[in-house]
């Protein structure tokens, strides 16, 4: 397993939170199989079938399953590769339905009063490095619709704010440009200015620093932008990032700008945000078409 986990990490170059997810899955597997009298290696088709519905029996989601299975999937063929197997006990489970779940987004209104709050704090007179961070943090959240571990692993010379642009590592440490607005700009060249000297201790090259001038976790990021959003909003950095495409998409950007700014690989995945889009058109539809419910109650 930890020969699988080092060929996830160098070969494939996947982040260490997706190695952690991959062992995590097959040490929950590897238990389920010695309940059995078996061994991970030498498993079979029943020992999966019987590893999914136990999980099915506990209430776990199938997107959830699908996941598993598809970490098992890819174990059982690298030891096929090696040929250290001879048969892979997953290849005639079929992949659990889970249906379409379309991304969670705040609305345009909900996302810049988010970022007005934190503005007027970094723009204050006696404003401190933490509040030039955390606001620069927001703007480039939205503004790029980076994931939280692309924000947390971001260095100073990634960023290229005299063109308007950052460069990104994100998913199987694959590199992408993205674009920032003026706004994002701004709060990168306070923080980086007033704001970062000092937190940052002897050489450290990570852009976002904790007070202690440690790289911030991703566990963090998620509780800041949980507390800068406010009363009534439970906001994530992943709802900021779906907010930014969904926002590009309601105001006519094409899927493949979009696919390219978000670093999907497939363009099925960002085909999600038309489903999105669609549902701001018909509420734009009921409340000013002639012949919409709410303009027919209203006339009522």
């Amino acid at each position: 397993m930890q020969e699988f986990i080092a060929y996830l990490r160098v070969e494939k170059g996947l982040r260490p939170a997706s190695c952690e997810a991959y062992q995590v899955d097959l040490e929950q597997f590897a238990e389920h199989v010695e309940g059995r009298n078996g061994v991970l290696v030498s498993a079979v088709q029943a020992d999966v079938s019987a590893f999914m519905e136990g999980l099915r029996g506990h209430g776990v989601e199938s997107r959830s399953i699908a996941r598993k299975l598809s970490a098992l999937r890819g174990f059982y063929r690298w030891l096929l590769m090696d040929k250290r197997i001879d048969h892979d006990p997953t290849v005639n489970i079929e992949t659990p339905s889970s249906g379409k779940v379309l991304p969670k987004s705040l609305a345009e209104g909900e996302v810049g009063e988010m970022l007005e709050r934190t503005g007027v704090a970094a723009r204050a007179a006696d404003a401190d490095g933490l509040a030039l961070r955390d606001h620069a943090i927001l703007e480039l959240l939205y503004a790029g619709g980076l994931r939280v571990g692309e924000i947390c692993s971001l260095h100073v010379e990634d960023l290229h704010l005299d063109q308007a642009r950052a460069q990104v590592r994100g998913k199987g440490d694959k590199e992408r440009i993205v674009p920032l607005g003026r706004s994002a700009v701004e709060a990168l060249e306070r923080y980086l200015s007033l704001g970062r000297p000092g937190l940052v201790r002897g050489m450290q090259r990570t852009l976002f620093l904790s007070v202690r001038g440690n790289a911030l976790t991703r566990q963090w990021v998620w509780e800041m932008v949980k507390s800068a959003s406010g009363t009534g909003t439970k906001a994530s950095p992943h709802m900021l990032r779906h907010s930014c495409a969904t926002h590009m998409v309601e105001h006519g950007a094409d899927l493949r700008s979009v696919q390219t700014l978000l670093g999907h690989a497939d363009i099925a995945t960002t085909q999600v945000y038309t489903h999105v889009a669609l549902g701001h058109l018909k509420a734009v539809h009921r409340a000013h078409h002639p012949r919409g419910k709410k303009r027919l109650r209203v006339d009522a």
